[in-house]
């Protein structure tokens, strides 16, 4: 097998001495953002293999977690589940966030150098969108990893966790239609990611299953976000027949659903239902209380260590995708159709 490229064909790709390229692949800080991004690509581009520096055939003690981002109500219950599971197993965790994008969209490779450095037995990746490098890369190093809630289908034969996004979608509908509604919007998250097409899927399907109408002016993305959710649902009031009714595929997406209805004096659910996503403590603290799909986060955090842990010890699991099961949780945010 031909050796692949030394650390000094990568620091004269990236324009930087082999000392400054060194510290970039042993995760050193003390280098500026710029540098690192550079460095980071030319090691991408190159396909430079650095050796992992755990013996593999060790007792795992470390495993690492890298969260989509640290400042969230999401990140707290995957954090708790994970810290729970961890200590029933007897394991220590790191946590990162990959928060820094390279210039084609995707998280930076810095946990990569960071996880060689810290000598990890294995990785938990919450809402990741991994590159197909990055995936090649783990499987290289034989570095066992889960996926929670993975952004978009993952390769064949990654294990994964997630909420049963499916049956939540219909859930959240039948609840609706139940309570007479029939003009029923959708305010979903991103086009291209898993959980949103599911739910969205799963509310066509209740809708079919009813006898009602499916109208395409009622499904709007707002890409998981808050401010643009508030714009869509602006959106859908200003058809000729509002929805009386609408499911949003996340709680934070909910709270500019309830902003966009309070700026058009509607009140909820007096004039416009609402259901939620997540079960998320803001779901609770908004009024009225959100009615809203749970989807067990911490458990799923928690599900996934522990087949981490059967990997690190040599087991593979007999399914590599895991859902745990939704369930609606009713408080205030909904009521039968106005006359």
């Amino acid at each position: 097998m031909a050796a692949g490229p030394t650390l000094a064909v990568v620091a004269r790709e990236a324009g930087v001495s082999v000392p400054t390229a060194s510290k970039v692949v042993n995760g050193r800080e003390d280098v500026a953002p710029e540098t690192r991004r550079r460095v980071t690509e030319a090691l991408d581009r190159l396909g430079y293999v650095r050796r992992p520096r755990f013996d593999t055939t060790k007792v795992p003690g470390l495993v690492d977690l890298v969260v989509h981002a640290l400042d969230t109500s999401w990140s707290g219950a995957v954090l708790h589940g994970v810290e729970a599971a961890a200590h029933d197993a007897g394991l220590e965790v790191v946590v990162s966030a990959a928060l820094n994008r390279t210039r084609s969209g995707h998280p930076e490779r810095g946990w990569l150098d960071k996880l060689v450095v810290r000598g990890s037995s294995g990785v938990l990746f919450d809402l990741a969108e991994l590159t197909p490098a990055q995936y090649s890369w783990l499987e290289q190093r034989r570095i066992p990893f889960v996926l929670i809630d993975p952004v978009l289908e993952p390769p064949p034969g990654v294990v994964s966790v997630g909420a049963a996004n499916w049956q939540g979608g219909v859930t959240a509908t039948e609840h609706l239609l139940a309570l007479g509604h029939e003009r029923i919007a959708v305010v979903a998250g991103h086009p291209r990611k898993m959980c949103s097409g599911a739910r969205v899927a799963g509310y066509r399907s209740a809708l079919a299953a009813a006898g009602v109408r499916h109208r395409a002016e009622y499904v709007r993305h707002a890409g998981f976000d808050e401010s643009v959710a508030r714009r869509r649902m602006l959106e859908l009031l200003d058809l000729r027949e509002p929805p009386t009714a609408v499911f949003v595929c996340s709680d934070r997406m909910a709270l500019g659903v309830y902003e966009a209805l309070a700026e058009r004096g509607l009140s909820v659910p007096d004039d416009v239902s609402v259901v939620g996503f997540d079960d998320l403590p803001e779901s609770r603290w908004i009024a009225p209380a959100l009615t809203t799909v749970r989807q067990p986060l911490a458990e799923m955090a928690a599900t996934a260590l522990r087949l981490l842990v059967r990997m690190m010890q040599g087991e593979r699991p007999e399914s590599t995708r895991t859902e745990l099961s939704t369930r609606l949780v009713e408080r205030s945010s909904t009521a039968r159709p106005a006359a």
